[in-house]
């Protein structure tokens, strides 16, 4: 997958995975990026984040292959994401483009903090409590529920800043 998503760098025709047209990451990064920010629903339910919103159309990374599990890739999409970035400015003789090493990493360049990512992933049910999610929608929905507080609020601003 990581090849084929790469083959326009290659190519020289984009820039970045993000900018490469009609490749499955570039799916996938505009799903991620369109997707509407999930309201906080009170107490949490399960012990495992939900996956990214992804293209229906495309065969989901489901993380960890579990014998239960859905079906899909059996990685985070965040981890791919991190492999074709790291494997994109790979310099082949034979090919005209790469991603070039002066760009931050994609993680930054989507606006996904590395440590809060890691932090979500590692530490879900220690870190938020309650309540996840922007913390403009945390206070909204502490308001509309009638709670005082929001309780780890301070993991999300670390995750979603403003």
């Amino acid at each position: 997958m990581a090849y084929v998503d790469l083959n326009p760098v290659r190519a020289g025709i984009a820039e970045t995975p993000e900018d490469s047209d009609h490749t499955s990451i570039q799916r996938r990064i505009r799903a991620l990026q369109a997707a509407p920010e999930p309201e906080p629903s009170g107490a949490q339910q399960t012990a495992e984040p939900e996956p990214p919103i992804q293209p229906p159309e495309l065969l989901p990374f489901v993380g960890g292959e579990r014998q239960d599990g859905p079906k899909g890739l059996p990685l985070h999409l965040p981890d791919y994401l991190e492999l074709v970035n790291w494997t994109g400015p790979a310099i082949r003789e034979d090919k005209r483009g790469a991603i070039s090493q002066d760009l931050p990493p994609i993680l930054e360049r989507l606006g996904i903090d590395e440590q809060a990512w890691l932090r979500l992933a590692t530490q879900f049910e220690s870190s938020f409590n309650t309540w996840v999610g922007k913390p403009k929608h945390v206070h909204s929905a502490c308001r509309r529920l009638g709670h005082r507080r929001a309780r780890g609020i301070s993991a999300c601003r670390l995750l979603f800043p403003s």
